[in-house]
């Protein structure tokens, strides 16, 4: 398994955070990660729910909502190439908030493919933190003072 991680800090509460996050169709205006959501089925996000994504330069893919424990923990998949690929979202905190994307690769073609793919997911995650960053703030209070953002990688 290869994971890739990215995390901010952002002014704003737990809750703005969570609706940010969760808000799949509304990813692709303040995420220049996604070009498009689909969401392939009714009702509130839950395990099981599917969302057609299309990002920049790939093709677009089915992602399964896996886990989620609102507003802390947003876990969804996708498989392709022998891999399955995971996207966690972490959300701490309140009244600012640190929230931590982390991209997990695994199968047979995860050590391959990551090696070669490290620094776009790298570079993905912190637009896709930025994007939610901004979004949240625009819902909760904004004190441009404070934030940062590190990333961390392991293979």
């Amino acid at each position: 398994m290869l994971s890739i991680q990215h995390e901010t800090t952002i002014d704003a509460s737990t809750e703005a955070v969570w609706e940010a996050t969760v808000d799949i169709e509304a990813l692709p205006e303040h995420t220049p990660t996604i070009t498009y959501a689909v969401r392939l089925d009714g009702g509130p996000l839950a395990p099981g729910s599917r969302v057609r994504l299309k990002q920049p330069g790939q093709r677009s893919a089915v992602w399964t909502v896996t886990h989620m424990d609102r507003p802390r923990r947003f876990v969804w998949e996708t498989r392709s190439l022998g891999m399955r690929t995971v996207g966690i979202h972490d959300i701490e905190g309140g009244p600012t908030t640190t929230n931590r994307l982390t991209v997990e690769l695994h199968g047979r073609m995860a050590k391959l493919a990551g090696r070669a793919l490290r620094p776009l997911i790298a570079r993905s995650l912190a637009k896709e933190n930025a994007g939610i960053k901004a979004a949240a703030e625009s819902l909760g209070f904004d004190d441009p003072g404070r934030g940062g953002s590190t990333i961390a990688t392991s293979d």
